[in-house]
């Protein structure tokens, strides 16, 4: 089939695939793109509760035992927009692909590591995968589905997966390092990431071939990345070293001057890795900085809540996965309410409803962390927690995905991720540091918790900003270029 552009003549294979005769295909495909989300979560998550068993089998230091969660932060979000190009350029199929085969090979290496160098590497790998994997999965959420109620539905489902991940983490970590040790927390994820990956290959619909006219831009991939992975890297081991240390501050200043650089080569660049008028952009850029937020304050309840459970309460690994049930369901309910209250209400008024609604709820669940509080006190802030904590997650990169166009939504959702990665590193840093310098550790639990709750009724604030009503153009309509396949997919679940 060939189709005139703004650009010129395009020739693309007219493909028709089972998806035309087959309508249970578009909810496998779904279910395949929520079930990468969920191990894309919960491999962020899942060591969080075998730490201490990781750190007595490898003999971590104290000070180096961080960097088993830290090295796939910091991988993850230094490579997110190179991840999220690539995907525009090569197209989302393949990088799902690509990202599923990384997390698969150094999970399994992960699993046989002898020594902390070798998992701390195969940790910054499957950082690697998931920052081609998450623009990827985010992506083809956002083509593959009508804008609208079908979207917002399948949004909902994917955000389940992703809201819920760390729950399900620390949940699966505390039953196979109990029963079977650390090492099963790796090896979990080798038959379900390749299952994922061969699953791609026969249901999501195949990528165009590539379009010469677009470059690789090669010195922003570079300023970019060395750029992010040194200020992220300094956020996370500030704590540790000390904010004014020397190695800090130098971190700090070589990221910064590398990222003025990227933006310098990006005004000038004809194909540039993140086109800064997307910046613009009234949604996406709402959209960022409410993912920064997100994840700053209401995204690192996790750590605080893991600590509180081990240290303060005595709980074992498996008590404290089990501890995260109530929470993972009510986070599962909130994400698909937020779907339909998108749906019925708006994105705007859906997302400022669920920030507002994760405050109460974060708030509830610090006043309730005490050396003496038992766990039925906690489970009212738990569910209102979760409900709103699950509906944002899935309200977020849906809305900040609004107004762009198929052929950016790669980029446009590595940048909503790599504010992710970024908001989630600064704001567990410093909330770290608050909850340190409390000489009671359930004192200092409970102040980090409440400032946390406090950000995220700010976050409601910044929320206000998104636009009421806009709608994505239509690629082919406006004359722009596209490898968007939403057209040969039907929208139905």
């Amino acid at each position: 089939m060939t189709t005139t552009t703004g650009t010129g003549t395009e020739t693309r294979p007219e493909t028709k695939t089972e998806t035309t005769t087959n309508p249970r295909r578009p909810a496998l495909i779904l279910a395949l793109l929520a079930f990468a989300q969920l191990i894309i979560s919960v491999d962020y998550n899942i060591v969080y509760v075998a730490l201490p068993e990781i750190g007595d089998g490898l003999g971590f230091t104290a000070q180096s035992l961080q960097w088993v969660v830290s090295a796939y932060a910091v991988a993850f979000g230094g490579l997110l927009l190179l991840g999220g190009r690539a995907c525009d350029l090569y197209g989302p199929r393949r990088m799902f692909v690509l990202g599923l085969a990384l997390y698969a090979g150094s999970s399994l290496a992960g699993g046989l590591a002898g020594e902390p160098g070798l998992l701390i590497a195969a940790r910054a790998v499957q950082g690697v995968g998931g920052a081609f994997l998450f623009p990827a999965t985010l992506t083809l959420v956002g083509t593959l589905f009508a804008e609208g109620k079908e979207r917002n539905r399948a949004f909902a489902v994917w955000g389940a997966a992703g809201g819920s991940g760390m729950i399900v983490g620390s949940l699966l970590g505390g039953v196979l390092t109990q029963f079977l040790g650390w090492q099963a927390v790796f090896y979990v994820n080798v038959p379900l990431a390749g299952a994922a990956a061969l699953t791609a290959l026969r249901l999501i619909p195949t990528d165009g071939a590539r379009r010469a006219d677009r470059r690789f831009d090669l010195a922003g991939a570079l300023t970019s990345t060395i750029g992010t992975i040194a200020i992220v890297f300094a956020f996370v081991q500030a704590p540790e070293s000390g904010w004014t240390s020397a190695p800090i501050l130098a971190s700090v200043a070589f990221g910064a001057v590398l990222i003025g650089v990227f933006l310098a080569v990006e005004r000038r660049s004809p194909d540039p890795l993140m086109p800064l008028r997307l910046l613009r952009g009234r949604n996406l850029s709402t959209g960022m900085a409410v993912t920064f937020l997100y994840m700053a304050t209401i995204g690192t309840l996790a750590y605080f809540l893991t600590v509180y459970f081990q240290q303060v309460k005595g709980y074992t690994a498996l008590e404290t996965g089990l501890a995260y049930l109530v929470p993972m369901l009510a986070i599962t309910a909130g994400s698909l309410l937020g779907g339909r209250a998108a749906t019925r209400f708006g994105a705007r008024t859906a997302m400022i409803a669920s920030l507002l609604v994760g405050a109460a709820g974060t708030v509830v669940v610090g006043l309730s962390m005490s050396a003496d509080g038992s766990y039925a006190s906690m489970v009212p802030g738990f569910v209102i927690l979760g409900l709103g904590q699950g509906a944002g997650y899935t309200l977020m990169f849906g809305a900040a995905a609004v107004g762009v166009a198929g052929h950016e939504q790669g980029i446009a959702s590595g940048m909503a991720s790599t504010a992710q990665q970024i908001g989630g590193a600064v704001g567990l840093a410093i909330l770290v540091a608050v909850a340190n310098a409390h000489s009671s550790t359930p004192a200092g639990l409970r102040t980090a918790v409440l400032i946390a709750g406090a950000g995220v009724g700010a976050t409601a604030l910044v929320a206000l900003r998104f636009a009421r009503g806009t709608s994505a153009p239509d690629p082919v309509a406006t004359g722009t270029p596209t490898t968007d396949p939403a057209a040969r997919i039907p929208a139905a679940l």
